[in-house]
């Protein structure tokens, strides 16, 4: 028994000395919090992400692209979530122009760019890093890429215009997926 105990302590180290200490609250069985709200385990990514006073933004851009009966179905999704604070650093009015009805293709595409199929750990995402030499290329759901690596501790995003995104809490699970908080907003 002390070895499976043994493997799990030195698969968190390594986790966490990548900077990417995991939810070890929900992985014992108990909820994180996100933006106030605890983060069920048992629940799928829009009804977890609902609760957070920190993703109103992305919830609302989730709606008006028609998305929420996508991400609550079985997935399961890696969803790299921007808080609000993310989308306030885009130009004015850029929120605003996306929510209207006549870009709702633009903004599905920009939101399934923060999607990769599956569910991608924090501990996956620094072993396909490490496996890559440094970097790590993520197909999104929309079809595009985003490019992982290592910035010191913290897990960095590079989109396909040379954005970038940290991770800031990684590992919240959902029955559906995982679910990373960003605080930048990838584009396609």
């Amino acid at each position: 028994m002390s070895l499976p105990r043994f493997a799990l302590r030195s698969a968190l180290f390594a986790i966490a000395a990548a900077g990417l200490a995991p939810a070890t609250a929900q992985m014992a069985g108990k909820p994180v919090t996100v933006g106030g709200a605890p983060m069920y385990p048992t629940k799928d990514i829009i009804d977890n992400a609902v609760n957070s006073k920190d993703h109103t933004t992305l919830v609302a851009a989730v709606k008006a692209a028609g998305l929420v009966d996508t991400l609550k179905s079985a997935g399961p999704f890696t969803v790299f979530a921007p808080t609000n604070a993310a989308f306030a650093k885009l130009p004015a009015g850029t929120v605003e122009t996306l929510l209207k009805p006549e870009n709702k293709a633009t903004l599905t595409g920009i939101l399934t760019y923060h999607v990769v199929p599956g569910r991608v750990s924090a501990a996956d995402l620094v072993g396909q890093i490490k496996a890559g030499g440094g970097s790590a290329t993520l197909t999104t759901v929309q079809g595009g890429t985003l490019t992982a690596s290592l910035m010191g501790k913290t897990v960095m995003l590079t989109d396909a215009k040379g954005g970038t995104a940290h991770v800031t809490i990684a590992d919240v699970g959902q029955s559906n997926g995982v679910i990373h908080v960003i605080d930048g907003v990838v584009q396609p």
